[in-house]
Parts: structure tokens; sequence; C-alpha cells
């Protein structure tokens, strides 16, 4: 007997609504305002900051403008000790005058007022270091030898993918056998040299230095830090993150027997009359009986790091989804099944403000395991890559979803979104869904200059390409569209717990 195989059905395409959708987000978009409120008006969004209290008031007070139901700033649980710079100046006035660029890092003291102090070079490699220099540092700046420095790159500063680069991203990645015993040495050294810096920390901060200076990006770039924000533990001494080239020229100064001195004034203030973290929610509910219980969900991290703006990361990702509720509502569309936006907190800090959402709604794997809404979840869209043109998406291996993107996709090709790879990616807020046995998705993105400027005093409005943000808002209405009228939830990837 010959199997009979039945051809499915092509998934079905509003080409009416796509043409309602690119209208509005290309012709009418609120891209660049969202974006100017989000960097400029509202400054840096760390964690736990008064500046990420302003943005949760702000998106909150938008999306009600807008139409929105059900709009809420909702507690996810506790995140720790809040922390705002109020007054940063580091420079070296000897053997001359130079203003360095650096930032204090996050959940760090300050000095409280202006200081004059001398920086000594300090090298502990073990524990048996630690009398070298005991007795000598109170009062003192200490920095560390270069173990590195930066590489010529001849990279261009900025790209987008090629047609050949997303030809080469649609296949599935070589098959490769797992590797044995050299990342278990690897993990083993890694945590025996955190364990040693721990140690020199405790040291230093027991001999009253005034200040711990490390070497942290390049070109006058430099990255943000932190993770002093539990309360269980006293907030850590001073430490400032500066750019390479300022910090290498006092190591080498220091080196070569040539006295330097510093000023500093740093004032931090720790905030403890809050400790929770919080996730901005709101909604377009769903009109149809028998789905408006069903949720389709985009979102992306609000809380940013804050020697900046936080603009690429990820203030671009949340004024592309908050620009996606504002076509929808703006065009009156009446979903099946409720539309919900979620941007999150303290994603930074370990997806903290998605994972607890899904462990409260959906998947608890401590606990009860699967919640009565976990089959209630159709989709989740994530933007969390910068401002780039969005050019496919990532299925995270469910297989049987390509049919479903590549029709969507389809009415889109002028626009540059056509791949649709069953590769995973990480390390944002769809991983949370993703990782629950829920369809969690991250897109495909133009990188342009992301890496440049990421985590770093540029990631500023500057950096955020807004026609591609307009392309990237206008793509995810079109897909949020269709998974809220489908007849079915979107198939799902086997999952056993």
């Amino acid at each position: 007997m010959v199997p009979l195989f039945l051809a499915a059905q092509k998934e079905p395409v509003d080409l009416d609504m796509v043409h309602r959708i690119r209208q509005e987000g290309l012709k009418n978009s609120q891209i660049r305002n969202i974006s100017f409120h989000l960097t400029d008006v509202i400054g840096p969004r760390l964690s736990g900051s008064t500046g990420l209290s302003k943005a949760n008031e702000w998106t909150s007070s938008q999306l009600e403008d807008w139409g929105l139901s059900n709009v809420e700033v909702v507690p996810w649980g506790e995140f720790g000790r809040g922390w705002d710079n109020e007054r940063f100046y580091i420079a070296m006035t000897k053997p001359y005058y130079q203003h360095l660029v650096a930032v204090p890092r996050a959940w760090t003291r300050g000095t409280d007022s202006l200081v004059v102090a001398k920086p000594v070079l300090v090298n502990i490699q073990s524990e048996d270091d630690f009398e070298r220099y005991r007795g000598r540092l109170q009062g003192k700046v200490v920095v560390t030898p270069v173990t590195s420095e930066p590489e010529l790159s001849f990279q261009p500063l900025a790209s987008r993918w090629s047609d050949e680069d997303l030809e080469e991203l649609s296949q599935y990645p070589e098959i490769r056998s797992p590797a044995y015993g050299q990342p278990r040495r690897q993990a083993s050294d890694w945590f025996a040299q955190r364990a040693l810096m721990q140690k020199v920390n405790d040291f230093l901060e027991e001999e009253g230095v005034i200040a711990l200076l490390n070497s942290s990006g390049t070109y006058g770039a430099v990255m943000s830090h932190g993770r002093g924000y539990a309360t269980n533990v006293e907030p850590g001494m001073t430490v400032v993150d500066m750019t390479f080239e300022h910090y290498g020229r006092i190591v080498r100064l220091l080196e070569a027997g040539i006295e330097v001195e510093l000023e500093l004034d740093i004032r931090n203030n720790f905030l403890y009359d809050d400790l929770m973290g919080y996730n901005v929610i709101g909604e377009i509910p769903g009109t149809d009986r028998n789905l408006r219980d069903e949720v389709v969900m985009v979102g992306g991290h609000l809380d940013s790091w804050h020697a900046a703006t936080g603009a690429n990361d990820n203030a671009a990702g949340v004024a592309v989804m908050m620009e996606v509720m504002r076509i929808l509502r703006e065009l009156g569309v009446q979903p099946r099944r409720t539309i919900r936006i979620a941007l999150w907190g303290a994603e930074e800090q370990g997806l903290h403000g998605s994972r607890s959402y899904v462990r409260e709604h959906y998947f608890d794997p401590a606990g009860e395991g699967r919640k009565p809404d976990y089959d209630k979840l159709s989709a989740y869209y994530n933007v969390d890559n910068g401002s780039g043109r969005i050019r496919g998406i990532y299925l995270q291996e469910n297989d049987a979803l390509r049919p479903i993107f590549e029709a969507w996709f389809e009415p889109l090709a002028d626009l540059g979104v056509s791949t649709v790879t069953m590769r995973r990616t990480g390390s944002t807020d769809h991983v949370a869904f993703d990782g629950a046995g829920l369809p969690g998705f991250q897109f495909i993105q133009d990188r342009l200059d992301y890496r440049r400027s990421y985590h770093t005093n540029m990631d500023t409005f500057e950096r955020m390409q807004l026609g591609d943000m307009m392309q990237a808002a206008t793509v995810v209405a079109v897909l949020v569209y269709h998974t809220a009228m489908r007849d079915e939830r979107l198939p799902r990837k086997h999952f056993d717990r």
C-alpha cells in the first residue's frame, strides 16, 4: 500500500493588513520620538536606579495614552539596592594635567569629596604576594599591570548581512562531536582566578585604598560593569573603569618610576527605599471569545548600563516594540488573541524580569512545573540586538515553524527580510520562554556597529539607526498580527517537563 502524503495548506497572509501596517509603520512612525525620550530625556536606566523608575513611569504612561488596556508597572520580585551616580570627575594632575575617560563601577562606593591621591602599581599573582603590599596602600589608588593590549583590527566598523552570509545562516551549523577535558580545566582555572580576585579585593579593602582603577574598553569607549546590588553584602570599595589608552599611560609612567598624581571626585548614592524590580505590562485585548484568553507577546528589556543612555542596548528594542503596539492600536486592529507587551527589568543582571514572569505565569521548574496558562501563550517575540534591520528569524530548532514564517515574510521581501534559520540564539529574554518549551524568538538583525558601543559610554542616541528601526517595527507588527489571527497557536517543540 502506497502512503498518501497531503501537501500542507499554504499559510494565509492578509495582504490588505500588511499594506496598512507598512503605511503606518514607514510613513507615520513615532520611532524617533520614543527613542529620544528613552535616551536623551530619561538618561541611563541602570537596574534599581532613579532612571529606570522614570522609564517605567514614562513607558506605562505612553502605552496608556495610545489606548492600551491593563497597563501596569508590575513587581517581579526583590532585586536589591539601587544606585545612582550623582557626580564623577577624575583627572591626572602630575606629571601634567589630563582629563581621564572613565566611569565609576555600578554599586560601588564613592569618595564623597574631591581627593588627591597617588596611584601605585600592585601585582598580586598569588596569596603569597599580599605581604609585599601590606601597610603600604592606605590612601592610595591601585592600578594593576597591563597583561594584554588591544589588537589592531582591519574589520569594518559597521556591517550588514550579505546575501551569502544569510544563505550560510539559513543552513543548520556543522555538527561536531562534544569536546571533553579541556573545557572542564578551563572552568576550573576560571573559578580559581575569580576566587583570587575576590581575595585581592578584600585585601585592598582592608588596606584602606581610596579606589581601584580597571582597564575596560578602548578607542575612548569605557565598558560599564557592576554586580554589588545584593543587600546581604556591604557595598564594595570605589572602583573606576577606564578606557585602555588612559589606563595604559598611567601604568607605563609608574613602571618608569615617574611620579603620578590623580584627582577624584565620585558621589554615588545607594537607594534602599524600594528593593523590588519591575516589568511594564500593557495589552490590546483579544476579541474572539474562544481565543481571547490566549496571548501573543512582544518585549525587550528596559534596563541599561549607566555609562551612557542605553540606546542600542536596549532602548532600540523597547522603541521598536512600543511602536509595534502603537501601529496595531492606531489601525484599530481587533485581534482574536490578546496582544501583550512586556518591558523587562534587570535583564543585564540575568534576565530576572522575564524569568520571573515565565515562572509566575507559565512554568516553574523548581515548583509545580506547568502553570494553568502554559497552553495559552502562542508566541513571544523579542528585540535586543541593536537598531539594525530585521533580516530574518531564529526558529530555535522548531522546524514546524518554517513554512509559517516563510509565508509571512513573502510580502516583506522588499524590506530585506527573508531568512528563516533553524539555529538557536541566546543571551536575552526570549531564552526565558524558549527554556520553558514556549515559542520564544529573537530576530536576525543587521549588526551595524552594535559591538563598538555595546555597554559603553558611547551607546547613545547617535548610534541608533532610526530608519532600520522603522523597518523592524513594521516587520514585527506583521508577524504579531498574523500570530494573533491564526486559527491555531504556533506549533511548539517537544518539551517533556
